[in-house]
């Protein structure tokens, strides 16, 4: 009888967290999960306390190596999933030293506990399109080999993690690989987060709890997928018989305005009367349009998004009605 597979994940309370949570147990995985230590057994989980009973949790901090090395030295996993990080970029121009601490440090750290602990573990490592910043291929596409060029605290970190990863990988022969991901969404996604923001907001307008939407710029553009299609590609990559660095991409760019007006028409409102410019919201420096080939790991893995741009929107929307109709 083979045995089951463990797999140890941190940031496991966030959306890639739950979602990952949620896709593995349905393997047959045991699930770990590292929190921040600041909270405690009694602190509210909300994303992940459907499934909670499921889950072995670990209190500990990224930032400290031994609380790390003790943890993977106990559990001894399969599979690593490092999806721990301070993750908003507008916040990392305001909180650069907790970001390069969470993002960056705590990432090597977990590198460093992989080695001494656990070296036969395959190890995700979630780096970002945030790190290829404006630089972008002759087609208007952003891709494994294009030139990385930061432009936001959050996306150096990121770099840095994905480079010392890719050293740990050489160094050490470990099994170490980079999830590239371009922006995911989901009803799980933070308010703080543009899709989740608008939607949230839509939903608060259409029943008369609000009368206004603040935004930046809505002509920046993403190329924005579901998290659900995004953690299947993490445990994919994991599944590959070597480790590499992945695009996961759907390939199309949106507007934010393109989110507002789908959002907004599918609650049939007039968006242009209650939308409002913040210059306050622009980000010192912003991307243009990125958009992600995943070719790579379409034709490596098999990987294909399942959601669409409007079905993850609309999902969104539907979350945020639900949750308006019960509080």
């Amino acid at each position: 009888m083979q045995n089951t597979k463990k797999a140890l994940i941190t940031g496991i309370s966030g959306q890639d967290g739950t979602y990952l949570s949620e896709l593995l147990l349905e393997k047959g995985y045991q699930v770990y999960g590292i929190v921040k230590d600041s909270y405690s057994d009694e602190s509210p989980l909300p994303r992940i306390e459907r499934i909670r009973s499921e889950l072995t949790i670990f209190y500990a901090d990224i930032t400290d190596l031994d609380s790390l090395t003790q943890i993977i030295g106990e559990v001894q996993p399969d599979e690593i999933y490092n999806l721990a990080a301070q993750s908003h970029v507008n916040l990392s121009f305001e909180k650069p030293f907790l970001t390069v601490q969470t993002a960056g440090i705590g990432a090597l750290n977990m590198l460093e506990a992989l080695r001494l602990k656990c070296p036969t573990a395959k190890f995700y490592q979630a780096s970002s399109s945030e790190m290829f910043g404006n630089s972008v291929d002759p087609d208007g596409f952003q891709r494994e080999s294009t030139t990385m060029d930061p432009a936001s605290p959050y996306a150096c970190s990121k770099l840095f993690a994905f480079h010392v990863g890719r050293n740990y990988r050489s160094a050490y022969n470990l099994f170490i690989s980079n999830g590239i991901l371009f922006n995911h969404e989901s009803p799980l996604r933070d308010a703080s987060f543009v899709t989740s923001k608008i939607s949230r907001e839509a939903v608060r307008i259409k029943k008369g709890l609000s009368d206004k939407l603040e935004l930046g710029n809505v002509d920046a553009r993403r190329d924005w997928g579901h998290a659900k299609d995004y953690v299947r590609a993490m445990w994919l990559i994991l599944q590959h018989d070597q480790p590499d660095d992945f695009v996961c991409a759907t390939g199309v760019t949106h507007s934010v305005r393109d989110v507002v007006e789908h959002v907004f028409g599918r609650l049939e409102l007039d968006w242009k009367q209650v939308v409002k410019i913040n210059p306050g919201l622009l980000r010192p420096q912003d991307k243009h349009t990125p958009k992600g080939d995943s070719t790579k790991l379409r034709q490596t893995i098999g990987w294909k998004p399942e959601y669409t741009f409007e079905t993850m929107l609309d999902e969104m929307v539907e979350h945020w009605l639900l949750e308006a109709e019960n509080t």
